[in-house]
């Protein structure tokens, strides 16, 4: 997981200044089809970081872990990012994800097998969800201009 945690500060690393550049007015303009703007996809991988922290956390506490799914639509309209100041929204992502980049480094290797049931998807072990954020962050990322498409 130490080399997961390296790249993930890599891609933050990379990312952040490219987020930073963008104006606020910039921020709340569609970028997606079905209209969603930057500060939208930045709100939804803070959700993604929130619900990952928590998903390493007590995948490493736990013989296995029961997780509900996501609301993608409820969160939005509950969170209103786009109301929320652009630079707010890149501080706590790049922030919250550097501390994951630490627990990352620290997950037991003895719990990287643990069985993660996340909603009604089929289980997956606590390896793959660590590896499917980063894969899941970068594809947001490259979405908005932040990182190199994949």
């Amino acid at each position: 997981m130490k080399e997961l945690s390296e790249k993930l500060i890599s891609v933050i690393d990379a990312a952040e200044p490219r987020l930073r550049k963008i104006s606020a007015p910039e921020s709340t303009k569609p970028v997606l089809s079905g209209g969603w703007s930057r500060k939208q996809v930045m709100a939804h991988l803070i959700d993604s970081a929130s619900n990952n922290h928590q998903r390493f956390v007590r995948a490493a506490q736990q013989e296995s872990l029961e997780f509900p799914g996501y609301d993608q639509e409820g969160n939005m309209r509950v969170q209103a990012p786009q109301e929320a100041d652009w630079l707010l929204l890149v501080s706590l992502w790049a922030a919250y994800n550097r501390y994951l980049a630490h627990i990352m480094a620290r997950l037991p290797a003895s719990k990287l097998e643990t069985p993660c049931r996340i909603g009604p998807h089929e289980p997956v072990t606590l390896r793959f969800v660590a590896t499917d954020y980063l894969t899941h962050l970068v594809h947001h990322l490259g979405q908005i201009g932040a990182a190199d498409a994949t």
